[in-house]
């Protein structure tokens, strides 16, 4: 059985697009980590509420969209033809 260049660069892109999902780590643990911050200044001061649940929530859209650019760098390696 023979290898061809194509061969090689279809499996490097397999390779490079499970890698570019472990971008999805750092996001998912971020987001639990000010989820229990904030669900802790709630518990401290509970009149705080409304600010502290819209400051978590923007910083987390913020921090998800590392791991949007990592699916759709993974989704462009996996799906769209090299050659």
């Amino acid at each position: 059985m023979m290898i061809t260049g194509q061969d090689l660069i279809y499996a490097c892109s397999a390779i490079g697009a499970g890698l570019a999902m472990i971008a999805g780590i750092g996001p998912g643990v971020g987001q639990g980590i000010a989820a229990g911050h904030a669900a802790a200044a709630v518990g401290r001061n509970p009149g705080a509420k409304g600010d502290i649940t819209t400051t978590m929530l923007l910083g987390q859209a913020v921090a998800e969209t590392t791991g949007l650019y990592g699916l759709v760098v993974a989704f462009i390696l996996m799906f769209v033809k090299p050659f």
